[in-house]
C-alpha cells in the first residue's frame, strides 16, 4: 500500500484572541505578541492612550489603532475587549481563526476578589472573600455593573453576555450554541500545557511558539482559602459561567481525543515542559517568578493591582544580544509589550504613557 504522507499544514497567522479576565490570558497575550514578531504580523492595538480595546463597553472597530487606513488588515487581535462578533469582523480577515480560554469559575472567583479588591463595589466592604460569598446579593449591586462585572459571570460578559441574566435552560443553550459557532477553540486555563499543545496543533505553530513563562501571577500569600460552602455558592452565584465553563471543558477533551490523542498529548506536554525548563534555566536568574519589590529592571515591573502581589523575573546578566531579546519577550508584562508594538506599528503617535522606564526603543529593534 501507498502510504500517502501527511499535508503539511501552514502556520495560521490571522488570530483572533478573546482575552478573558483572570483565566492566565496575560501568558496567552504574550504568546501572541511575540508570534506577531516573529513573522512581523500587524497587531490590532488599542488607539490613542488606551490601554485595551475599549472594555468594558462592547467593543466597535473604532477602538483599534487606525482601523480608518488599515481596514480589514490586521493579522493578530488579542487585547482585553467585550466581545461583539460583528465589528470584530470588520478588524479581522475572513479567514480568521478564534478562539478564546476559560477557568473553573471557582478559583477564578477567589482571584477576581484578590485582585479586583479596591475595584468593585461590591468587594468593597466584605472582610474577605468567604465573607461576600456568604450572601453576595448583600454586596452586589446590579445597578454598579460596570463596577460590579469582575463580582459576577465576569466569562460570560466578557463574550458579550449579560452577566446578571436569568439562568434560564433555553437562553444559556442559546448562548453556548453561539459561542460554538463564533469561536472554533476555547481552551482551559486549569489545564494551560494541555491547552498549549492543542493550540499549537490546530494553527500548526511549532512548539516555541507556545513556550510560555507564567505571567501576572501572584504571590502564594494573597490566596484565600474557600470554604466548601463557598465552593458551592460560586456555583449557583456563578451559575452562567459554571454552565460555560463544564460545557467547554468537555467539548476541549473531546477535541484532544479526536484529534491528538492522550497518548501524543502527554508526550507533547512532557516536551514542553523540559523546553521551558531549559529556556528558565538559560534566561532566569531566579529559576522562578519573584514578588514586586525584588524586580531588579523596573520597565519588566507588572502592573500591580488590588490586594495581590503580582509577579515578575529578573534575568540573568551577560547573556548574548539575541539570547537576551528571547528571554526579554518571554518576560514582558502585557502593557509593556502593548506599548512597544504600538511604538512599532505606529511610530509617528505619541507612545502610550505607562509611566515606567522603557525597555527597548525603535531603534534597538531595526
Amino acid at each position: 500500500e501507498l502510504l500517502i504522507p501527511p499535508t503539511p499544514c501552514h502556520a495560521k497567522t490571522n488570530v483572533m484572541f478573546l482575552k478573558t479576565h483572570k483565566t492566565a490570558s496575560s501568558t496567552v497575550l504574550n504568546i501572541m505578541f511575540r508570534f506577531a514578531e516573529r513573522y512581523n504580523l500587524t497587531v490590532a492595538l488599542p488607539a490613542d492612550q488606551l490601554f485595551h480595546l475599549g472594555y468594558p463597553r462592547t467593543f466597535v472597530a473604532q477602538f483599534v489603532e487606525g482601523f480608518e487606513a488599515i481596514g480589514q488588515n490586521y493579522n493578530i487581535m488579542c487585547n482585553h475587549l467585550r466581545f461583539n462578533p460583528e465589528e470584530v469582523k470588520k478588524v479581522m480577515a475572513a479567514n480568521t481563526f478564534y478562539f478564546s480560554i476559560l477557568r473553573n469559575p471557582i478559583p477564578l472567583l477567589e482571584s477576581s476578589y484578590i485582585y479586583y479588591k479596591n475595584n468593585v463595589p461590591a468587594f468593597w466592604s466584605s472582610k474577605n472573600v468567604n465573607d461576600f460569598l456568604a450572601s453576595p446579593t448583600k454586596y452586589y449591586q446590579p445597578a454598579d455593573y460596570r463596577e460590579n462585572i469582575y463580582a459576577r459571570n465576569i466569562m460570560w460578559f466578557d463574550f458579550g453576555y449579560d452577566n446578571n441574566a436569568e439562568d434560564d435552560a433555553k437562553y444559556t443553550q442559546a448562548v453556548l450554541q453561539e459561542i460554538e459557532q463564533n469561536f472554533h477553540l476555547i481552551l482551559i486555563a486549569d489545564y494551560f500545557d494541555e491547552s498549549m499543545i492543542l493550540l499549537k496543533h490546530t494553527l500548526c505553530w511549532d512548539l516555541d511558539d507556545v513556550i510560555y513563562f507564567k505571567l501576572n501571577s501572584r504571590s502564594q500569600d494573597t490566596v484565600q482559602t474557600l470554604t466548601p460552602e463557598s465552593e458551592e455558592q460560586i456555583k449557583a452565584w456563578c451559575s452562567l459561567d459554571w454552565k460555560l465553563y463544564l460545557h467547554f471543558n468537555q467539548s476541549f477533551w473531546r477535541r484532544i481525543e479526536e484529534t491528538i490523542g492522550l497518548e501524543v498529548l502527554e508526550k507533547e506536554v512532557d516536551h514542553l515542559r523540559t523546553r521551558q525548563k531549559e529556556l528558565m534555566e538559560t534566561c532566569l536568574s531566579e529559576q522562578e517568578a519573584v514578588r514586586k519589590d525584588h524586580i531588579r529592571n523596573k520597565a519588566l515591573l507588572p502592573f500591580q493591582s488590588g490586594v495581590a502581589n503580582i509577579l515578575g523575573y529578573n534575568l540573568k546578566q551577560d547573556l548574548d544580544n539575541r539570547t537576551l531579546r528571547t528571554c526579554q519577550q518571554m518576560v514582558m508584562p502585557e502593557l509593556q509589550y502593548m506599548s512597544y508594538l504600538y511604538a512599532v506599528q505606529h511610530p509617528h503617535k505619541k507612545r502610550k504613557d505607562l509611566g515606567l522606564p522603557l525597555l527597548w526603543t525603535q531603534e534597538k529593534m531595526e
